[in-house]
């Protein structure tokens, strides 16, 4: 059986600067130190950042007095860091600073006296995020439909922006949906979505025109694993998200000559080795060669404290 791996696929910059975050606080700190909310929306991540020490906490009630307290890569909205100030608990952030940009832009554009739009799912993380570090009122939109219950008139002054790990697509028909019911709207361009979500995507079309069947290495909770594992399946091929190899189902591969994996942002490469492994043992030999692709070399810089550890 022929595998073929996308490139780029895996961690992107925001997660492996958020990662190395608590690593380093741990570092220099000691244990235990606590991370509000998954740091990223992967389980393998989480736990071996537990064995390290770290504890993950929903609510800062949960943060004992004094802490070290880190905000995870989806970032958070104000109250939260208000209530962390009133309590003097010394925060490290490790929000993506690709998200903090959509913070800017939304703020930006209140103080031009727009009422912004946020493109994106209901109780995502970034989503409550991004609603709760604009300086006005946001209205949420997942769909055209939404978009088409809108309550304005045609000229009223409005944005919008979007959550970085939607479909680059999906995101595109909602844009054209508010463009062609307000005269008077602006945004930024869907070029403006996180670099490593359109690059994974562009991966995953390209998957699909020469593979048989793709797996998504992901999260069932990772916004952006699930958009790969839907555009897949968009492009016609059988596709399927996996936390890891246990879940592979011996008989997704029957016919199957040419099978395609990626993974998604917040999934390590050693659960893609871990998929390869499962997968040689269900059907066999197995050649693997890599799908040229985009090469990421972007690198975040990390907070100035820990950037000395």
């Amino acid at each position: 059986m022929q595998v073929v791996l996308a490139q780029p696929r895996g961690f992107c910059a925001g997660v492996v600067r958020a990662i190395d975050i608590v690593e380093r606080a741990l570092e220099k700190y000691g244990a235990p130190v606590y991370v509000r909310h998954e740091i990223v929306h992967n389980r393998y991540v989480v736990e071996s950042l537990k064995a390290k020490g770290a504890r993950f906490v929903e609510e800062l009630s949960d943060v004992p007095d004094g802490a070290i307290t880190i905000f995870s890569a989806h970032g958070v909205a104000r109250k939260v860091q208000d209530e962390a100030r009133m309590r003097s608990l010394p925060v490290i952030d490790a929000t993506c600073p690709l998200v903090s940009k959509v913070h800017n832009e939304g703020n930006r554009y209140v103080a031009q006296q727009r009422k912004v739009i946020l493109i994106g799912h209901a109780g995502h993380p970034e989503v409550e995020g991004t609603m709760g570090q604009i300086n006005g009122p946001v209205l949420l939109v997942k769909d055209e439909a939404e978009v088409a219950a809108l309550d304005f008139p045609a000229d009223e002054p409005l944005a919008y922006v979007t959550q970085t790990t939607l479909s680059v697509d999906d995101t595109r028909s909602v844009i054209e949906a508010l463009k062609k019911r307000f005269n008077n709207i602006i945004g930024p361009d869907t070029r403006d979505i996180c670099y490593a979500t359109q690059n994974r995507q562009q991966a995953v079309r390209k998957l699909g025109e020469v593979t048989d069947l793709i797996l998504v290495v992901g999260a069932v909770n990772s916004s952006n694993s699930n958009r790969l594992q839907e555009i897949g399946v968009e492009a016609g091929v059988p596709s399927y998200l996996v936390a890891d190899g246990s879940e592979l189902d011996p008989r997704w591969f029957e016919g199957a000559k040419v099978v395609g994996i990626t993974a998604g942002a917040s999934a390590p490469e050693v659960l893609v080795e871990h998929v390869i492994d499962k997968l040689r043992a269900i059907v066999g030999a197995v050649e693997v060669s890599i799908l040229p692709g985009k090469q990421e070399n972007i690198e975040f810089r990390l907070p100035e404290g820990l950037a000395r550890a």
